[in-house]
């Protein structure tokens, strides 16, 4: 409660200085950075909302800094960045010229590590690129239909255990050009409260009736269910045409993962369609990396829609479905991302192709399979080492998003600067992607961090945690014993 509460005083501390900033910007005591409205302008309807700007001068502005770094390197578990300075307040930027070397990689999501410019997955590539090219130039349905994208369908319906998999060029527009094709009006759609933006766009386009359900929270979605059931349609009190329920398999925001044996056992209770968003669960969940699903050892085909990405776990770009050959064969017709995008660039493919062949052990080596239980041991060390330090952590325990809490909107900079003085490099969270309150650290953890790098981030956040007092935690993880970590060798205690 005392952290709430200095969180808001320090919102309200922040919007005063704005307001006495704006003051003196008007007078000409103050420059004034800000973009300005030409003469012949100054009648239009405003294009974005008075406390968006508001919000963008006085509290963004101060802590901008903290985004947009430039890397000049493979996003691998370290990387180069271009050091760049400001001297308007973070209006605009100078790069110096110096690249700041091997900073530890805490912010990208590369769970398998598959994100690098040597090994198998590069060599694949750069054939396949000196074969077809960089790009296709058309989409599937005209000229773009190459056999690569075919191979990689059918290797990825192997990969889930579905019928059928249409790959895609972009992650967001899966989710964002695909669900309107799925419902519209006279449709119902249940959606997590803490969904993706992706899903809530495609949600919006599709024009059905949207409901939101508390996170994770059973009672409340089959409450909605009920209810939907029970009332109908508005007005007309007409049965919905569907229901499709939409969850995330691993929460990006808040490392939670989905309670998908629940959602499975109402979806068929109440004869409902349910659509997973396995972005940041496949390849990371799971004994051999095949998502919550198999993490929670269920069918397939319990899942109406199976929908993932292959910007993380697989170190490319674009996304796939999967499901039902009928479901798949639908979408290559009506979906406005299979029909007018233009066709996956052929290297991507081919380094897709290579890394899920590696997961599955199809290479001829167990590389793939070691690499999920690598992720999987660095998260829980990682997670119980930040909760033996006082931090507080969301998240399941198997999550490989660790968001560590900030709370106070001054700690955001702060924490993400000095952990990049610590050649650390982080990414940190606030409102409006997060609560206004609920300010936060994220940390993805990867493959490719060896013990030795992890050692040295959690070093460097305990020193900077003590530092901007950010160990909230009531309870910690104390060791039983005066030896070195060991996840069995622990209890929680009362400070």
């Amino acid at each position: 409660m005392l952290v709430a509460v200095l969180t808001y005083v320090g919102y309200g501390v922040l919007t005063l200085f704005g307001y006495l900033r704006d003051f003196m910007r008007q007078w000409k005591i103050e420059k004034c950075q800000n973009a300005t409205e030409r003469e012949e302008q100054k009648d239009f309807v405003p294009l974005y909302q008075d406390f968006e700007n508001f919000y963008n001068r006085n509290l963004y502005m101060r802590i901008r800094d903290s985004w947009n770094r430039p890397i000049c390197s493979v996003p691998g578990a370290k990387v180069d960045m271009m050091e760049r300075v400001s001297h308007d307040y973070n209006w605009t930027f100078t790069y110096t010229g110096r690249v700041i070397k091997d900073i530890i990689n805490m912010g990208s999501y590369n769970y398998l590590g598959f994100a690098q410019n040597a090994g198998a997955c590069q060599e694949a590539a750069a054939k396949v690129l000196s074969q077809y090219g960089a790009g296709v130039c058309s989409t599937r349905q005209e000229m773009g239909n190459l056999d690569k994208h075919e191979e990689l369908e059918k290797l990825v319906a192997r990969f889930l255990g579905v019928e059928s998999a249409m790959a895609y060029g972009m992650g967001f527009a899966t989710n964002s050009m695909n669900i309107p094709a799925l419902v519209g009006k006279g449709c119902l759609i249940l959606s997590d409260e803490l969904n993706h933006a992706s899903l809530v766009l495609g949600a919006r386009l599709s024009g059905a009736t949207i409901r939101i359900f508390k996170h994770n929270n059973m009672q409340s979605l089959e409450k909605l269910l009920k209810d939907a059931i029970v009332h109908g349609q508005p007005r007309t009190r007409r049965p919905w045409k569907k229901i499709l329920i939409l969850v995330e398999g691993i929460y990006s925001m808040e490392g939670s993962i989905v309670r998908l044996p629940e959602v499975i056992a109402l979806k068929k209770k109440y004869k409902s369609y349910l659509y997973l968003d396995e972005a940041h669960s496949i390849g990371a969940l799971g004994p051999s990396g095949r998502g919550v699903v198999e993490y929670f050892g269920l069918n397939p085909e319990d899942v109406d829609v199976m929908m993932g990405t292959f910007t993380k776990s697989f170190g490319a770009a674009g996304g796939y479905i999967g499901g039902k050959k009928e479901l798949i064969d639908y979408l290559r017709t009506y979906s406005h991302s299979a029909v007018y995008a233009t066709s996956m660039s052929p290297p991507v493919v081919e380094q897709i192709i290579t890394s899920v062949k590696c997961i599955m052990g199809e290479d001829g080596t167990t590389i793939g399979r070691a690499r999920v239980q690598q992720l999987a041991e660095n998260t829980r060390y990682f997670r119980r080492r930040l909760k033996e330090m006082g931090f507080i952590i969301y998240g399941n325990e198997d999550s490989p998003v660790v968001p560590l809490m900030l709370y106070m909107p001054a700690k955001i900079g702060a924490f993400g600067r000095e952990m990049l003085k610590r050649n650390i490099g982080v990414v940190v969270v606030g409102f409006p992607a997060t609560p206004i309150i609920e300010s936060r650290a994220r940390f993805c953890l990867s493959a490719a961090h060896t013990k030795e790098m992890l050692d040295t981030a959690l070093k460097e956040i305990n020193e900077v945690g003590d530092l901007l007092q950010l160990k909230y935690s009531r309870r910690r993880l104390v060791p039983l014993l005066d030896r070195p970590f060991d996840e069995t060798t622990y209890e929680e205690t009362e400070d």
